[in-house]
């Protein structure tokens, strides 16, 4: 317990650190976000999450103070090699179906097919694949991504100590920890984003943890659980395929996007996705202890589906600036000028 503590602590300075350093060497390499033209955005924190995670967790491990068990263990050094993946997109532009194929093979390394089954175990590296590729589809707005990281690895971590699964619930505060002291220098304005690296990293630990709690379960509540603590990431897949399904051409089609338009502002954007990720997160972690049936879940069904209707009427197009951000108020003094003739 006193080590958790001690880890976590370690993991939000060292972060913090380190997240500082790297963004000088990414903005030297010209290793930016190419979603930014305004500002350069450095794209090297996730490295140090990466970093952070693999050094605070692998100490525990090599000390024997906290070890992670041979199942975590591995689990961790395939996040690790999803991470170098990860880097390479960053790099270089990858295809989302090359991040998901590469991200299936490491999965398929870490799934307990004693427990799920042959077809369970192909269903949970599908899910895992798509989990990492989703989250790293969420790194497109300021802290987005590390609000929800944080939020379901406390919760993915509770299970896990749930079922005592220490050396799962160590990783998973840690992972919390790092990405807490990469937020620090990654709130809007952001001087240094995650990058596929950092959040496929993420999205990997934590669908990976959350097939290993959940394995041995029911296949139906499991299904539930799984969903509750990935509720926002899957709304977002959601509202952009069906936003481009409709229209026919890639934009600013996701939930943040769409949320901006209606007039948040980026910190209250991720403090509203921030708010349903844990709510997600908290019926998760009580349908699993026990406390609450697996109806509960239908309540996060619905809130996700009722979001994503309602925030497909919102309409997008364009560039999101901070002109387009008062477009009402300036075509509201349009209509009072305009003069019709005849």
């Amino acid at each position: 317990m006193l080590y958790g503590i001690g880890a976590a602590v370690a993991a939000l300075f060292l972060a913090s650190l380190l997240t500082a350093l790297l963004r000088g060497l990414g903005l030297r390499l010209g290793l930016l976000d190419r979603r930014r033209r305004n500002r350069p955005v450095p794209l090297l924190g996730g490295v140090a999450v990466v970093l952070t995670t693999l050094a605070v967790a692998g100490t525990g491990e090599w000390t024997g103070v906290a070890p992670l068990g041979s199942g975590v263990g591995r689990v961790l050094a395939a996040a690790a090699a999803v991470a170098v993946l990860g880097l390479v997109a960053d790099v270089w532009r990858l295809r989302d179906r090359l991040l998901f194929c590469g991200t299936a093979v490491a999965a398929a390394c870490v799934v307990p097919y004693e427990d799920v089954g042959v077809a369970g175990g192909v269903v949970a590296v599908g899910w895992i694949a798509a989990v990492a590729v989703a989250f790293r589809a969420l790194d497109h707005a300021d802290a987005l991504v590390g609000t929800v990281g944080v939020v379901t690895a406390f919760g993915v971590g509770v299970c896990a100590a749930v079922e005592v699964m220490d050396g799962l619930a160590v990783l998973l505060s840690v992972l919390a920890a790092a990405l807490t002291g990469f937020l620090m220098h990654n709130w809007h304005p952001a001087r240094i984003g995650l990058g596929a690296c950092g959040a496929l990293f993420t999205g990997f630990l934590l669908a990976t943890a959350l097939v290993l709690t959940r394995a041995g379960y029911a296949p139906g509540s499991s299904v539930g659980v799984l969903f509750s603590f990935t509720a926002v990431v899957s709304a977002d897949v959601l509202i952009v395929a069906l936003a481009r399904r409709f229209t026919g051409r890639p934009g600013p089609d996701h939930l943040a996007h769409r949320l901006r338009r209606l007039g948040l502002t980026p910190q209250g954007v991720t403090v509203v996705l921030g708010a349903l990720a844990f709510g997600g997160a908290l019926v998760g972690v009580l349908v699993h202890a026990g406390w609450a049936g697996v109806g509960a879940v239908l309540g996060v069904a619905g809130a996700a589906l009722i979001l994503v209707l309602g925030l497909l009427r919102v309409k997008t197009g364009g560039r999101l600036t901070a002109t387009s951000m008062r477009a009402p108020a300036s075509l509201q003094v349009t209509g009072q000028l305009r003069v019709r003739n005849g």
